[in-house]
């Protein structure tokens, strides 16, 4: 058994396989496997991964797009490594000696494995998003806190112990990794952080991130699963409550109305539903006031405790 799998979700982007192909083949830790599930439909890799014939590559082309994050899915199922390492394909090492931090992490006896990572922006800027000291705790006690703040990062900076059988939620492309982070705290009431950006995380215009943030069609259904999976027991976290009011805020919701208008079958919880009538009675103008919006935010908390039970 390889001690790591590297697995790919790929989707055409040669130009985004080759670095990433590039970066893995100069890492000085070698036991490792690459996996990679291809949704591109067409020959697009194929003269990139005749580059890197000399690398342990188990390429697979899904017969028909298998979409995210069905796809990321499939490449762990088909790991054969003790670590499983999801490496987006727009995302890379940043040196040499990466994968070897990962690998020596493993023998801390924590399943769940963190890196700090640089985000490269197209403009060739780059950037280390902070992880404060407090913030590790702080998401031990109260997982449901990424939603206000996603202190993990993106997939690519994970690794996983095989024996973890929880996969990404299919039903998700916007909060799924949030998701799955969540399931991940409260399994193994535990992580440990690389504080070393071993990843750096490419940001582009073309990404999921631009096509969900602030989208009611996205957010609201999504949201709503996680209050289904979680309950909304969470929201007594001041904290929480105050993502979800930046949430309805920033999407537009002004009724139960509004938010039945992207779930249609479904029905909201009633804490839900009274923050969303707290807001209605506030200008517009003065909820995208921080200061004034967080005085409404308290205010709507301590009157809606009541509501707020699973």
């Amino acid at each position: 058994m390889r001690n790591i799998s590297i697995c790919i979700p790929a989707y055409k982007r040669p130009e985004n396989i080759d670095r990433l192909l590039s970066s893995i083949q100069r890492q000085t830790f070698k036991d490792y496997e690459i996996v990679i599930t291809d949704d591109s439909g067409d020959n697009s890799l194929n003269d990139v991964l005749e580059k890197y014939q000399a690398l342990p590559i188990n390429y697979f082309r899904n017969e028909k797009p298998l979409g995210t994050p069905a796809n990321w899915n499939h490449g762990i199922s088909l790991a054969k490594g003790e670590w499983i390492k999801i490496m987006h394909d727009d995302d890379w090492f940043v040196d040499d000696d990466c994968l070897g931090f990962f690998a020596e992490a493993t023998s801390l006896n924590k399943k769940f494995i963190v890196s700090r990572y640089f985000n490269v922006f197209e403009s060739g800027k780059k950037e280390m998003p902070s992880f404060p000291q407090r913030a590790r705790s702080n998401i031990l006690k109260e997982p449901m806190l990424l939603l206000a703040r996603n202190v993990v990062g993106p997939p690519s900076v994970t690794l996983i112990h095989h024996t973890i059988k929880e996969r990404y939620d299919t039903f998700m492309k916007w909060r799924v990794d949030i998701d799955y982070y969540i399931r991940l705290l409260l399994q193994e009431k535990e992580f440990y952080l690389i504080d070393k950006p071993l990843v750096n995380v490419g940001i582009s215009e073309t990404q999921v991130t631009n096509s969900c943030i602030d989208k009611p069609e996205v957010e609201l259904p999504e949201g709503l699963l996680l209050l289904h999976k979680y309950g909304i027991g969470h929201l007594r976290n001041i904290r929480v409550y105050d993502a979800w009011w930046r949430i309805l805020r920033n999407v537009h919701v002004r009724s139960e109305a509004d938010l039945k208008q992207q779930t249609p079958y479904k029905t909201w919880p009633e804490g839900m539903v009274m923050m969303a009538r707290n807001q209605s009675k506030l200008p517009v103008s003065l909820l995208r006031f921080g200061p004034f919006s967080k005085t409404a935010m308290a205010l709507s908390y301590l009157s809606n405790r009541k509501h707020i039970k699973d």
